[in-house]
């Protein structure tokens, strides 16, 4: 697996994948800190374009990526993933509603795993998903991260004037 690190308002991210998809994007700090494996090579000059759109959506600039990206899991975990995919760049869904969304209303707890094994934050917006009552609940970046992000997006979505 390759692998090269960018800076971000948030912190070093990790990006990890092959030659044409990504499949890791890991934060240097919170309770889902990643960092490279000892048998991944390095590459500086790969993943140019997820820097590239990284860049973009950190300036607020960027309101959906348009990447290739490979992830694995259960049936479950890919369709939790989807639907992840699917909240729109400033807005926000709790754990109940994605459950709802997939088809399995009394899976909110399975949802929350899923959510939280996410393999590629930010990309697949996992930070756009909240409790119930509104409170921010775990990310894998830190409550922190997900507060920065979800207030990034509010900024630049055109929502909240």
């Amino acid at each position: 697996m390759l692998y090269t690190y960018i800076e971000s308002p948030i912190g070093e991210l990790l990006l990890a994948g092959s030659a044409s998809t990504l499949e890791v994007l890991g934060f240097a700090t919170g309770n889902k800190a990643r960092r490279a494996e000892s048998e991944w090579q390095r590459d500086d000059h790969a993943f140019d374009n997820a820097k590239a759109q990284l860049e973009e959506f950190f300036g607020g600039e960027r309101h959906a990526f348009d990447l290739e990206l490979s992830h694995s899991g259960t049936q479950f975990q890919r369709a939790v993933l989807d639907a992840l995919q699917q909240i729109p760049y400033g807005e926000t869904r709790s754990y109940k509603e994605i459950a709802e969304q997939i088809g399995r209303p009394k899976a909110v707890r399975a949802v929350g795993a899923a959510n939280g094994s996410n393999p590629i934050p930010i990309i697949i917006p996992c930070h756009r998903v909240i409790g119930a009552n509104g409170a921010l609940t775990g990310f894998g970046g830190g409550i922190a991260t997900k507060q920065y992000l979800l207030d990034l997006e509010r900024r630049h979505s055109g929502l909240f004037g």
